[in-house]
């Protein structure tokens, strides 16, 4: 199965049901995709999904994705500082690696380095490009 880390502007793109991305999340709690998190990306969907939302649906949300089987908690046992520009978005490119993702979901231009670096190598799909990974 498909392993993905999830970048929070994305997941705030696909949680709602007339999202045109909300395929994302619908193949998650479908089952179709494996998401990988560490506490720390949980941490930062919370902190924005309540900001951006409610506090219940930010609470919703997160449960969903902890409860989740195809849900894996990754803990990073190396920090590879690959994002020199916003090092915050280090947190999803140590996720991936460590946690053996196929790609990260973001439409974050700093992740756009990421093309760059031979080793570890690292895939970043674009949300609006996130059907075209099959």
């Amino acid at each position: 199965m498909r392993r993905l880390v999830i970048d929070t502007n994305c997941l705030l793109m696909s949680v709602f049901p007339k999202s045109p991305y909300h395929t994302l999340w619908k193949d998650f709690v479908e089952g179709k995709v494996t998401w990988c998190v560490t506490t720390e990306i949980l941490s930062e969907y919370t902190e924005i999904l309540e900001r951006k939302t409610t506090p219940w649906f930010a609470e919703s949300v997160v449960d969903t994705i902890v409860n989740n089987k195809n849900t894996i908690r990754v803990s990073p046992t190396f920090f590879f500082n690959l994002i020199k520009t916003d090092p915050d978005d280090n947190k999803f490119v140590d996720c991936a690696i460590c946690g053996n993702a196929e790609y990260i979901v973001s439409n974050d231009a700093h992740f756009n380095i990421l093309a760059e670096i031979d080793f570890p190598k690292v895939k970043v799909v674009r949300i609006e490009n996130y059907s075209l990974i099959g």
